[in-house]
């Protein structure tokens, strides 16, 4: 049976500032999803990661399908009109356009989807994150399928280790959609020379080199570049197929032990770790650290398992602590160098308004 996993992930209010939805705002989205949905969809399920309300869609037919985004769109409409009507902090924010179109990307909302043939065991991760950036996922995709540090599968599988092919997209560049293929491990050191700028080159697909088969989707948005502006980091989402000609689950997981460092914070303008949390974990200390839950899914015919929450081990109990404690070193430094991001990745205006007032009062000696 081909089916296709659409993920599609947006803030539109928040309780006291940018901790998480309200109960109700939460409800209203998922009857409006069940409602619906229920003609077209296969299954789906509704969780939120910190103030983020993440829809997961399962169908017939292929990615882009117009009645799902249309379905996320509606479902997010009536969440906002919640979330005014409760008095929520950023009702409707990432939702940056007035009309549908017939797909929300482009629309602010962050979308991942993959279509593929369902295998007899069909086991997958859903990755949702919140006050990051896009390329959050830029090293532990990297880490997962092409390190056979973390992928032992490239040593230890025949089908494995043949590789993947990875499809990188420039964000920055806004006059369309501006990708390049590379495949591991021949261009291992060209990718990573790539995905070591997590705010320009993101992975948008990670494919198989055994079969040809898509392993991985992620969101690639960049809402300062629909609204001109900044109105929130981008808090990407991400699908990973796993097992046989894919990494396994344990593989996919591993580099979120790093706790890796990646912009986000408060006003998405500051470097902080990257903390795996447990699903419906909400936002607290200055606006972060940077979060992402994981949940494993396993699917037969579009129907959905029960999740497991995949972070919501003692393992991670012991990488919260540690990440806890980079965040709170990085974060002591205040504004000061890398704790606060360049100039050139600042989502905030002010800071360079500020600068060229300063510089009518420079004076320079001869």
């Amino acid at each position: 049976m081909e089916v296709t996993l659409t993920a599609i992930k947006a803030d539109v209010g928040s309780i006291g500032g940018h901790l998480l939805p309200s109960k109700g705002l939460v409800a209203r989205v998922k009857d409006v999803v069940a409602e619906q949905g229920k003609d077209f969809l296969c299954d789906h399920f509704v969780g939120h990661t910190g103030d983020d309300i993440a829809i997961l869609m399962t169908h017939e037919g292929r990615a882009h399908c117009e009645a799902a985004h249309r379905l996320a769109w509606d479902a997010f409409k009536a969440g906002t009109k919640v979330a005014k009507a409760q008095g929520l902090y950023g009702a409707g924010q990432d939702l940056l356009k007035d009309a549908f179109s017939g797909n929300v990307r482009g629309l602010g909302p962050a979308v991942a989807e993959l279509t593929f043939e369902e295998r007899e065991s069909e086991p997958f991760l859903l990755f949702t994150a919140d006050k990051t950036e896009p390329g959050a996922y830029n090293l532990p995709l990297y880490l997962g399928f092409a390190d056979p540090m973390y992928n032992s599968g490239l040593i230890l599988s025949p089908s494995v280790g043949q590789g993947f092919t990875f499809v990188v997209m420039d964000v920055e560049h806004t006059h369309g959609d501006r990708r390049i293929e590379l495949s591991t491990p021949e261009d291992a050191y060209d990718l990573a020379a790539l995905l070591r700028d997590n705010g320009r080159f993101v992975v948008e697909s990670i494919s198989s080199r055994a079969d040809g088969e898509q392993a991985a989707a992620c969101s690639t948005t960049r809402l300062r570049n629909i609204a001109g502006k900044y109105v929130g980091k981008d808090d990407p989402i991400l699908i990973v197929r796993t097992q046989k000609n894919f990494p396994a689950t344990g593989e996919v997981l591993a580099p979120y032990g790093i706790g890796h460092l990646v912009a986000g914070f408060m006003r998405g303008s500051h470097t902080g770790p990257l903390m795996p949390v447990v699903a419906g974990t909400g936002v607290s200390f200055f606006d972060g650290p940077p979060i992402v839950s994981c949940l494993a899914f396993s699917m037969r015919e579009g129907k959905l398992s029960e999740p497991a929450d995949a972070f919501d081990h003692p393992y991670w109990d012991w990488v919260r602590t540690k990440v806890s404690q980079k965040a709170h070193d990085i974060r002591a430094q205040g504004f000061s160098g890398p704790a606060m991001l360049p100039y050139s990745d600042l989502e905030y205006g002010g800071i360079k308004e500020r600068l060229k007032k300063l510089e009518a009062r420079f004076t320079v000696e001869e």
